[in-house]
Formats: C-alpha cells, structure tokens, sequence
C-alpha cells in the first residue's frame, strides 16, 4: 500500500525525530517542495550515527541519504539532495523561492531561522500541493545593525558586490591565523545576529570547514 502524504505538520513531525527542520517550501510543477536542514540538537543526534562513526568519507551526506530516503518513503515523497551530481538539484533557486532565505550583503545565503548557517542536507517533493505558511516579509538583513557580516571576515573576502575571494578565503584557512575560522566556523557566518542565536556548536561548524577546506594546513 502506498504511504499517505501527511500535511506541512505532518513533515516537521517527521523531521523533528531526526533532528531535522522544515526550512522552507515552495510549489513547482504541481506539487510541493519542502527544505530540509539541520535543527536544534541535530549535532548530538547525528554524533552518534553510525556515518559518523565508520570513518568513511562524507558522513553527513550518507546520512542525509539515509534518514531522509527513509522519510521519503514513509511521506510519499521523493527525496532530492544538493550533492551527488552533476546535475545538481537547484537548491540555491529553492532556497530563495521559498522566501524564507536571501542573498546577504556578505554574498553567502541568509536564512531566516538559521542566518548564515544556513545548511540544506535535502528536500522532500510531494505530487501534490501542501499548504505553506507566508514567508516573512523581510530579510533580516534589512534591520541588521551594522550588518556585522560585512567586516567580520579577517581577510575582507566575501561581499555581495564583489564577489566571493576564493582566493583569499583559502590562503587564510592555510595559515595559522586560520585555526579560528577552521575550528569555530568562519567567522562572517558567527558574526551574523541570527547566526548566533541559532543551535550550531563549534564542533559541527568544524566538520563542514574540513569538508569545505580538507588541504588546511594552518587549521590543523
């Protein structure tokens, strides 16, 4: 028999066993999309997951795979991932059509709950149409005071108007000036006040600065 879909409520429910959250959605082609990303408590759940324990490589991609597979198959749906390509799913275009997330002034996504650290591990696609709650009005960017983001960087590489200094970001990491950025996250993404008061421990944040940066000599 085939799973019954449930309603919006019915996928935060799923996605709050583990650990995940709804993180926006949008309608395309006559169904839904829902976002997924990591929510409050998500690093000691996923901690204890078997991917991050068998030392093989990219353990948070296989257990989004996992764990959002199975959500899949339970819901109805089909599960999609920003990884695995080419091609690649268009999540950046989700993201931002979702209304809940936004292009900062920094360049790199703001999201409404999680600011900066902002992190998809995959969506759902129902068939269907799922009623979704209006988006905010605004980016927070909007209010930010001082838009912190904009000077947080040590090496002034990310900006909106410029562009992102891959180039600059990279040498930094390698130096030992990096270690900060390499084992607290980069600090624009702290810097950002609805950042700060999102559940993202250094730990996890490490974690993604090795996957983004594995050759980091300075950041150890």
């Amino acid at each position: 028999m085939a799973a019954v879909s449930p309603g919006l409520s019915g996928v935060i429910d799923a996605a709050a066993k583990a650990r995940l959250m709804v993180m926006g959605g949008l309608r395309e082609g006559g169904g839904t999309i829902v976002l997924l990303g990591p929510g409050r408590g998500f690093w000691p759940h996923f901690r204890d997951a078997p991917e991050m324990r068998d030392g093989a490589p990219d353990p948070v991609d296989r257990w989004s795979q996992r764990v959002i597979g199975a959500m899949a198959a339970e819901l109805g749906a089909e599960a999609l991932f920003p990884f695995g390509g080419p091609p690649y799913q268009p999540f950046l275009r989700w993201a931002i059509a979702s209304g809940r997330a936004w292009q900062s002034p920094a360049g790199m996504l703001v999201h409404d709950e999680a600011g900066l650290m902002v992190s998809y591990r995959g969506a759902l696609r129902f068939d269907h149409v799922i009623a979704l709650p209006a988006p905010p009005d605004a980016a927070p960017c909007a209010t930010c005071d001082g838009q912190p983001c904009l000077t947080a960087c040590p090496v002034d590489a990310l900006s909106a108007a410029r562009g992102y200094d891959v180039a600059a970001c990279h040498a930094h990491l390698d130096r030992p000036a990096g270690r900060d950025c390499m084992e607290e996250g980069c600090r624009a993404r702290r810097a950002c006040p609805v950042s700060q008061r999102f559940d993202r421990t250094a730990e996890q944040s490490a974690l993604h600065m090795r996957a983004f940066h594995p050759a980091g000599k300075g950041g150890g």
